[in-house]
């Protein structure tokens, strides 16, 4: 029998091209013939087809490969296979690669070949026989009183302490739900022994086994582990740990809490009725899952280790192109941190192979060319055991940072060679090296790609951005000048430049403003507006200076370059001051980056200070002032005049502009 999943609903079925016992779909014509056959063990292995069902089930992008439907498209051309597989054949065997047009897996190898079965290993006990249930010799649906007179019975074999210590977890309702996470819910007790049996006989049959629930099949397969050898080929193991990962990624609590109440019902245990303690088991059962597997790789030499994890890492992830299931990232994270030193000591070596190239480079390359071959044998090294790590990291759209580092290194080395020594042939070696082993790194490998027309570039775009810092620095110096006489009679120039600001024969350099306020009050008799006065002052270290005006237009062109000249570097310089931790005052408001601190104002007695959260404040003008208030409590406030005190202005402008921006910080309005 070729095991096969339907292409419609992923559920498994006895041969590819005939009907599905769930949906009843059938493969009929030629497009769905070869994507049936990809998919059975004709052309994918156990995992691969786990993989693609969780696909299929989860109406997620096919990710089978081209390759594999060519392959199936030239099997359909056998008319004795289409009639072994129960298939027939109507219409002539076409390739559907360009309309399927599946993802590509690098994983999946590009030959067909038979796929080889797991070897027999037995073994004598393992941590499943080793549960309450099993040491009792009772089942998940036996009552409280089989379950005390087996443990009364089995401590006259047994250890009696071992004996008393199960009755107890069986039998402490909370307790038993360890027990029954770590056992077989949801399997009956005759297949229950029956499985037990079979794991001892021959552990790797138990990955064949089929209709059992996820958790009792997770937990089998968890066991199965134990018996794995350090002779065992590490394709194999690497296919068994990607089986565990994707059934492990398909638990469901609902599912696992129906199997174990299904049981209780019959054993008289009280049912579960939460979820959090499921949650929490499970939790737990997915670390030892992890711990299982990890164990198995320790058995294996380092080359087969390496290997293994390798390609599992690589089959579950199609090559770095899709996520990899949980449990493969938790073991690959686990892997990165026990090669992290091996991956520093291969770095540091290669460093200094770097630079001792580098000195080199002035001797040609007879010089360099030994010490490239030492590097490179060191770099191969490195990613050996980096491999792993930047496939996940690929996987989950991100870089490795220590392979990102090395690359751009090594890059950076054979740019040198190339444009400071003529180096062409070492440079040209070390971008192929660059392209061979940090593949995984996207980023980097187009770069690699890109550097021949980069490195011709670099002059004019070095011109060009001389040029446009030129423009920026010239349309800032004109959009900051202003100048206008202010008198009747007798007149003084209000000016500013880049130079500074000139008023009545005194200059001011910007950089030496620390303060700025501004603002106008209109006059009026009997209702009749008889004019405005405008004020503009700014403060230095060494004091304060305030300018009267009664002309609007100087005083709004003022204004406005004095925004941009001095105004901008003093919102940023309020920005790095609460960053950093530092509390602001403005008005009866004291300001700090996540918080500001308001005036709860009473009718009777004394007033008192209230800090809250930006989020928990909005903010309005009247009265020309800039208020803010607590949107909890109308009489929280607090306020400051845009013309009398320092600053308010720029409060003004940062607060409403993070509450647009949605900052929760004052201090990232200007970030990003």
């Amino acid at each position: 029998m070729t095991r096969a999943i339907c292409f419609k609903c992923g559920e498994e079925k006895a041969s590819p091209l005939i009907s599905c016992p769930t949906c009843k779909e059938t493969p009929k014509h030629q497009s769905a013939l070869a994507l049936s056959l990809a998919l059975s063990e004709h052309l994918s292995t156990k995992a691969q087809l786990a993989h693609y069902a969780h696909e299929i089930k989860n109406h997620l992008r096919l990710s089978v490969r081209s390759d594999q439907l060519d392959q199936a498209n030239e099997a359909l051309k056998d008319p004795q296979l289409i009639a072994m597989l129960g298939g027939v054949s109507q219409e002539p065997a076409r390739s559907v690669a360009a309309g399927a047009t599946p993802r590509a897996a690098a994983s999946v190898p590009s030959n067909t070949r038979p796929r080889q079965t797991s070897r027999s290993l037995s073994m004598k006990s393992s941590k499943l026989h080793s549960t309450p249930f099993a040491l009792l010799g009772v089942t998940s649906r036996d009552d409280r009183r089989k379950i005390v007179d087996q443990a009364e019975h089995k401590s006259l074999e047994i250890n009696p302490d071992d004996c008393q210590k199960a009755r107890s977890d069986l039998t402490n309702p909370r307790n038993r739900l360890t027990a029954e996470i770590a056992w077989l819910p949801g399997v009956s007790p005759r297949r229950a022994s029956q499985l037990l049996d079979g794991l001892l006989a021959d552990a790797m049959a138990i990955r064949g086994e089929t209709g059992l629930p996820t958790l009792a099949h997770c937990n089998l397969l968890a066991a199965a582990f134990e018996a794995i050898p350090s002779s065992h080929p590490p394709e194999d193991v690497a296919e068994f740990i990607q089986e565990l990962a994707v059934l492990v990624d398909d638990l469901d609590v609902d599912e696992v809490i129906r199997d174990v109440n299904e049981d209780r019902t019959i054993s008289g245990f009280p049912e579960v009725k939460g979820t959090d303690q499921v949650e929490a088991e499970l939790a737990e059962r997915k670390r030892y899952f992890r711990s299982a597997i990890k164990d198995a790789l320790n058995r294996l030499p380092p080359e087969s280790l390496l290997a293994a994890i390798t390609a599992a890492v690589d089959g579950a992830t199609c090559g770095g192109e899709d996520h990899a299931p949980e449990l493969i990232d938790e073991l690959v994270d686990g892997y990165a941190v026990e090669v992290q030193s091996v991956l520093e000591k291969e770095a540091e070596t290669a460093n200094k192979l770097i630079e001792s190239v580098r000195r080199a480079a002035s001797g040609g390359e007879s010089a360099t060319a030994p010490l490239v071959d030492k590097l490179e044998r060191v770099a191969r090294n490195w990613d050996r055991f980096a491999q792993p790590i930047q496939l996940s990291a690929k996987a989950r759209g991100i870089d490795h940072d220590a392979s990102n580092t090395l690359a751009y290194a090594i890059r950076s080395l054979a740019i040198d060679l190339f444009n400071e020594h003529d180096q062409i042939n070492q440079s040209r070696r070390l971008t192929k090296l660059l392209g061979e082993i940090f593949s995984e790194l996207p980023e980097f490998a187009e770069r690699v790609e890109q550097d021949a027309s980069t490195l011709s570039d670099i002059h004019s775009k070095r011109t060009r951005a001389e040029a446009q810092s030129k423009a920026r620095e010239a349309e800032w110096a004109r959009a900051i000048t202003f100048s206008a006489d202010v008198g009747v009679v007798f007149k003084d120039t209000l000016s500013i430049s880049p130079n500074g600001i000139e008023w009545k024969g005194q200059r001011y350099p910007l950089e030496s403003v620390t303060a700025v306020r501004w603002g106008a009050v209109r006059h009026s008799v009997n209702g009749i507006p008889t004019g405005t006065d405008y004020e503009i002052a700014f403060a230095t270290r060494s004091g304060t200076t305030s300018i009267s005006l009664r002309k609007e237009s100087t005083y709004s062109g003022f204004i406005e370059a004095l925004w941009r000249a001095v105004c901008v570097r003093l919102m940023i310089e309020m920005s790095e001051a609460l960053e950093a931790g530092k509390v602001l005052s403005f008005g009866d408001m004291t300001v700090e980056d996540r918080y500001v601190t308001l005036v709860k104002h009473k009718f009777l007695g004394a007033n008192e200070k209230v800090r809250l959260s930006w989020s928990d404040v909005h903010v309005w003008s009247a009265n020309g002032e800039f208020v803010i208030g607590s949107k909890a409590d109308k009489k929280v406030y607090g306020s400051g005049s845009y013309k009398d005190q320092w600053n308010i202005h720029l409060l003004d402008h940062v607060v409403r502009s993070g509450f647009k921006k949605g900052v929760d910080k004052l201090s990232d309005y200007f970030k990003n």
